[in-house]
């Protein structure tokens, strides 16, 4: 029964395929080939889809759909010819068989009913594909949501055999764009990163220390253009001298007095001033009405050569009067360092006198072991200021952390010997200890030990300081003058290379200028590993300044075979001397060494900072520069914060804080530490 009835079914098809073919025909050669594109079209969908539902009966039996492969197996059929229907190019229908068995794997059975699911499905992945345009668009939480929805469409069309490669296609396609968003994500993220990194770094690198305190009155923040009038009125002065002197010489008497009055209005109009804004209200009219009288003198007078010769000369005279004044600003200023004002010599004389009025003489010695206990803290400061010495002292213990542990060793001259005993018996720190000694009194210090001293007593020494006849004015230079000051020939400025000799019984000392402050507790330096130096200092070069060939004489060949002239320099003041080095090594005979060969200055000019930089060569160990804070005495743009952050401040130079030449802004770190209450301060009028 089964046979028969696919075998009607069979003779069915056939006959309609060969119905069909007959109306195809008829249409073709009646032309009208269009108008039956309905009915054609409507026959071949018939037909697909009755050879379908029989070939769907046949095998309902024992076919097998792989969903995952995406196409049928057939088992157990027999082979079918199957009859095609189709258009060449030249349009004409045609009709060919093709045998079932001969078709390749990836054909396939279709039922129009599972066609219509699958074109849904198709449709509904299309539309999920369109939703997705812009993946960057979207965050995190929008792609896992996506990703969902595309795998309930996948799950709700089955993945029926209708067209697995495009499904995979799709699957690839979604998977490459999650892999390109997460890949951006990632680097967006790097990018953030990288940007945080960056700015942490540039906000450590940025220096947030305040640089002075700023201030829109400072000079630097002033309009550029601020004296424009005032130099073109200063221009106008001297082009009005040069023309009234051509004027003159050429007997143009009218113009030569304009000029001259022109001249002395605008000189007094400019005064003092430093800026326009301190002009007298009439100089900008007075400064036009000069330009008026130029220009006439420039129509009149004007000769290349005359007016060339004329500057000239003004420039040459101006010269040498600034030279002059500058020679002369020199001399009055060493004078006036040199010269001691009244007060300070009120001082002394006042506490001579007390001194032996009131016996004090015969006092008690101190304690011979506290001065030569080398396990304390020992100071040495060579001076004749009584004033000075006792701001060093009072300094000092003020900033000691253990005051009974200090011992200062003042020498002073034989005139101011009294005076020193006498100021320490009555306002001594308490609990220090202070020795004063008359250097004097040091009878191993004499001229057949000594060479200063013997130099000092040649008659080429003496010609060269007191002799009138030697040129000692302001003919003699700057150089000159400053190492004609008293202190280079005071042997006190000398007996700091005789140390072990002065104080045979110490391993350490700390030696003191008497024009140094102290700020800080100075214990610590007792504590310091020199490494085998002698001496400690703090080095003074920067960059060029202040090197070996600014103190010694390198055309000279015992300098240049021995020395460095880059060598760095170092400043007395505040030194720490290991005194048992000093011994070993025998400093004070390398020192004596050097003076005799230099008896003729010819190594260095005066002074003991030179001698000192030959003999400790290769023996100074560099101190911290926070130690020593130099130039209070003559540099007035030093770093505020330096120096208030420095242990020790040093008043070098001219301008020391107990004379009117004092610095202003520097006096105070000196004046908090002279004591106004003190009688013997009042009785001399000596204030802060």
């Amino acid at each position: 029964m089964e046979f028969s009835c696919r075998r009607f079914s069979s003779f069915v098809c056939i006959f309609v395929v060969i119905f069909h073919l007959v109306l195809v025909r008829a249409n073709v050669l009646d032309g009208s080939r269009t108008q039956d594109h309905v009915p054609r079209k409507f026959m071949q969908n018939w037909l697909q889809s009755e050879c379908a539902r029989n070939r769907i009966r046949k095998d309902q039996s024992d076919r097998t759909y792989t969903s995952n492969a995406g196409f049928s197996n057939h088992q157990d059929e027999k082979d079918i010819t199957i009859v095609v229907t189709y258009s060449d190019p030249s349009g004409d229908v045609r009709l060919g068989t093709v045998r079932s068995k001969d078709l390749s794997a990836s054909w396939h059975w279709i039922d129009p009913n599972e066609r219509q699911n699958q074109l849904k499905s198709s449709q509904r992945l299309e539309d999920s594909s369109q939703s997705r345009v812009r993946l960057e668009d979207f965050d995190k939480d929008s792609l896992i949501e996506l990703r969902s929805r595309v795998s309930v469409i996948m799950q709700d069309s089955q993945v029926s055999p209708l067209d697995p490669v495009k499904l995979q296609r799709l699957a690839l396609r979604q998977g490459r764009k999650d892999l390109r968003t997460a890949e951006l994500l990632r680097e967006d993220k790097e990018n953030d990163r990288q940007v945080e990194a960056a700015a942490i770094v540039r906000a450590k690198e940025l220096d947030t220390t305040t640089k002075g305190s700023y201030s829109i009155w400072r000079r630097e923040h002033e309009n550029p253009n601020s004296d424009y009038t005032l130099k073109l009125m200063r221009d106008q002065i001297i082009m009005a001298k040069t023309y009234a002197s051509i004027a003159r010489s050429m007997n143009e008497s009218y113009l030569y007095k304009s000029l001259i009055n022109h001249f002395r209005e605008n000189r007094r109009a400019i005064g003092e001033a430093n800026t326009d804004s301190e002009l007298h209200s009439s100089a900008l009219e007075r400064a036009k009405a000069m330009g008026r009288i130029l220009s006439k003198a420039k129509d009149k007078l004007y000769e290349g050569i005359k007016l060339i010769r004329k500057l000239r000369a003004m420039v040459q005279s101006t010269e040498n009067t600034v030279d002059a004044l500058r020679k002369k600003s020199a001399f009055l200023t060493q004078q006036a360092a040199k010269t001691v004002p009244k007060p300070l010599n009120c001082l002394p004389l006042v506490l001579t006198t007390d001194y032996f009025q009131q016996g004090l003489q015969k006092r008690v010695v101190l304690n011979k072991n506290v001065l030569e206990d080398p396990s304390l803290y020992h100071y040495a400061i060579f001076s004749d200021n009584v004033l000075a010495t006792s701001v060093v002292i009072n300094s000092t213990v003020l900033h000691a952390s253990e005051p009974e542990k200090h011992v200062f060793h003042v020498v002073t001259d034989k005139l101011n010997f009294a005076a020193m005993k006498m100021w320490f018996l009555v306002n001594s720190p308490a609990k220090v200890t202070i020795q004063v000694e008359n250097i004097d009194d040091f009878k191993w210090l004499n001229s057949s030990y000594c060479s200063v001293l013997r130099q000092l007593e040649s008659a080429r020494m003496k010609e060269y300081y007191f002799k009138t006849s030697h040129p000692s004015t302001l003919s003699d230079g700057l150089e000159n003058l400053k190492y004609r000051n008293p202190k280079y020939l005071s042997m006190l400025n000398h007996l700091r290379f005789y140390l072990p000799e002065v104080y045979p019984k110490l391993e350490k000392i700390l030696f003191l200028d008497d024009d140094i402050v102290v700020q800080k507790d100075l214990t610590p330096l007792w504590s310091i590993d020199m490494q085998g130096m002698v001496n400690a200092a703090v080095e003074t070069c920067k960059e060029s300044f202040h090197r070996f060939d600014k103190y010694l004489n390198f055309s000279h060949p015992k300098i240049s075979e021995n020395f460095d002239p880059n060598a760095c320099g170092w400043a007395f003041g505040m030194n720490m001397f290991d005194l048992k080095e000093w011994r070993k090594r025998n400093m004070t005979g390398i020192y004596h060494y050097w003076q005799d060969m230099n008896e003729d200055r010819t190594l260095w000019k005066l002074g003991s900072l030179p001698p000192g930089l030959i003999t400790f060569y290769n023996l100074t160990y560099p101190l911290d520069r926070g130690w020593h804070v130099l130039g209070l005495g003559y540099d007035a743009q030093l770093n505020q914060t330096e120096i208030d952050n420095a242990a020790v401040v040093h008043y070098n130079g001219n301008y020391k804080p107990w004379l009117e030449l004092a610095i202003t802004k520097y006096k105070p770190y000196w004046s908090r530490y002279v004591m106004p209450d003190n009688p013997y301060l009042r009785l001399c009028r000596i204030s802060q």
